[in-house]
């Protein structure tokens, strides 16, 4: 047999077993001297303390990144009971909100809407900025899954302490997703970071969502305008401020003017996403910083001139109110597809449709009548048990 020595690796301390024997359950980390509960796995760490309210307001409030991870995720918890209490932290940092600017990212797959945020934040950064990157994922409404690589895709910015990755919160419908994610934003404007890249994962209603829920709202495309606009729709071309011809270095830049020319031309006869503000093409490479400081100064004067004209403004008090709407849309959702009788008829009712008994106007008609009558039934109840 082999004999193996054990040597110490180059990124070790020299104090390693002073430093590990002061954790609760290790005595010493060199070879052969390891906390038999370790070998036989039944060592188990202390559970997370439950943070307070008062806990998680001042921690956000101090910009603590380990807290506002545990504030997000009580706002991504299906649990009613996290529900309330992350309503409660989060109307107790509303007048902390608002300050940031709300910037979307949308792109066909392979444009390379990471690098370009990676990038974009890490400059950023280097300005003095705060910046939280954040996704949503309309797939993960369907696979209950979420996007767990932006911090693989953006390794330099996610290790910046002027940076926040989030990725999108999984489970239920799409609004409940966009809904967790505005939470999520005014979460992180709380805890004061002043720009906020909101950034699509994959393709359809998403671009929707994202663009009303910020200020300025990118495409991201690649050069070879021709094959390219194969795959973009006319309408998701009308919601963007800004068109990004990625990846303009090297021998792809020539290619990357020519795609830009062709966008442009487009961009006549588009009609603008935003009141006042033409949309133009721009050329940008995340290798060579090509475009990156001209495309923040696009930005900061659409800022500027949508600030003077109201229409920022107005758009922000829109997104509110269709926030709102949105919000009533999923509550009465839940309540009435939560009602056990609802639940209990919807196979029979469903049965009708399919086989022609009835149509699906006079279903409706009939599951909101039932529904109608046990919630008044219930109400009954309640007054008389009061």
């Amino acid at each position: 047999m082999a004999n193996y020595t054990t040597t110490t690796p180059d990124w070790a301390v020299s104090n390693q077993s002073a430093v590990m024997s002061g954790i609760e359950g290790i005595k010493d980390t060199t070879v052969g001297n390891i906390n038999p509960a370790f070998a036989s796995g039944a060592f188990k760490p202390k559970r997370r303390m439950t943070l307070t309210e008062d806990e998680l307001v001042d921690g956000v409030t101090r910009g603590d990144r380990m807290i506002l991870s545990r504030a997000i995720t009580l706002i991504e918890s299906n649990s009613p009971k996290h529900f309330a209490k992350a309503q409660r932290v989060l109307q107790r940092l509303l007048p902390r909100t608002g300050n940031a600017l709300r910037i979307g990212i949308t792109g066909v797959p392979g444009a390379g809407k990471s690098t370009i945020i990676e990038a974009f934040g890490n400059m950023l950064c280097d300005d003095g900025h705060k910046v939280a990157v954040l996704s949503i994922d309309p797939t993960s409404s369907i696979t209950k899954g979420s996007i767990l690589g932006d911090k693989t895709r953006m390794g330099t910015l996610s290790r910046r302490s002027e940076a926040f990755i989030r990725p999108s919160p999984a489970g239920g419908t799409l609004g409940g997703v966009a809904r967790k994610s505005r939470e999520t934003m005014l979460m992180c404007e709380a805890a004061g970071y002043d720009v906020i890249l909101i950034e699509t994962v994959g393709v359809g209603q998403s671009e929707t969502t994202v663009r009303s829920m910020v200020d300025f709202f990118m495409l991201v495309v690649l050069t070879g305008a021709g094959d390219d606009l194969q795959g973009i729709k006319k309408g998701i071309m009308e919601l963007a401020d800004a068109i990004v011809v990625n990846k303009a270095d090297g021998d792809n830049l020539v290619r990357a003017k020519v795609t830009r020319g062709e966008y442009e031309r487009m961009t006549e006869f588009i009609r603008p996403a935003t009141d006042g503000w033409p949309t133009h093409a721009y050329l940008a490479s995340a290798v060579t910083k090509l475009g990156l400081p001209e495309l923040w100064q696009v930005i900061q004067l659409f800022k500027e001139m949508t600030t003077k004209s109201g229409v920022f403004q107005r758009r922000r008090d829109s997104q509110l109110l269709d926030w709102m709407h949105a919000m009533i849309d999923e509550h009465l959702h839940n309540l009435f597809f939560g009602d056990t009788v609802i639940t209990g008829r919807m196979p029979e009712i469903r049965e009708a449709v399919l086989s022609g008994v009835i149509s699906p106007t006079q279903a409706v008609a009939e599951l909101v009548k039932m529904f109608d009558i046990t919630r008044a039934a219930q109400k009954k109840v309640d007054l008389f048990e009061v």
